[in-house]
């Protein structure tokens, strides 16, 4: 594995994107976008299943929050993935890395599980099914967003 992560550093996309101040920082702020859609999407859609603003329909915001959210975290995951390769032995290596994964792996397998159970609207979903899936939700985006902040803090 190490050998993997060392040639996806040393590759000419990587190598570029480290160079570039322009690149890196189209791509960096490409997942900052990505971040800011997923979590502006998901927690007000999450407090909406907690109980919040009950006025407000649960099948409109479903309709449009969940939309926002996947596209969101498919920037934060593409333009991450770029970002990655740029260190990518060093960034492997981050204790609190591998904890950003496992919370994003974690939060999207919950979200896909629930939208598959339940339909992709969440209507055949129990207000209690609702309630533990947006705790969760919050826990693992919000605990990868502080992560991944943290990234930047860690290591030498």
């Amino acid at each position: 594995m190490a050998e993997v992560l060392a040639a996806l550093a040393a590759s000419d996309f990587a190598t570029a994107l480290r160079m570039s101040r322009w690149l890196y920082a189209g791509v960096n702020t490409a997942h900052v976008l990505g971040i800011a859609l997923l979590v502006g999407a998901i927690l007000p859609l999450d407090l909406r299943l907690l109980g919040l603003w009950r006025d407000a329909s649960r099948d409109a915001l479903v309709r449009v929050l969940v939309p926002v959210a996947a596209t969101g975290l498919t920037l934060a995951l593409s333009a991450g993935a770029l970002l990655f390769a740029t260190r990518a032995p060093e960034y492997a290596a981050l204790p609190v890395f591998q904890v950003k994964l496992a919370l994003v792996a974690l939060g999207a397998g919950s979200a896909l599980a629930l939208h598959a159970r339940f339909g992709a609207r969440l209507q055949r979903a129990r207000r209690a099914t609702l309630t533990r899936a947006a705790a969760l939700s919050m826990t693992c985006w919000l605990g990868a967003l502080i992560a991944g902040r943290m990234i930047a803090f860690a290591g030498d």
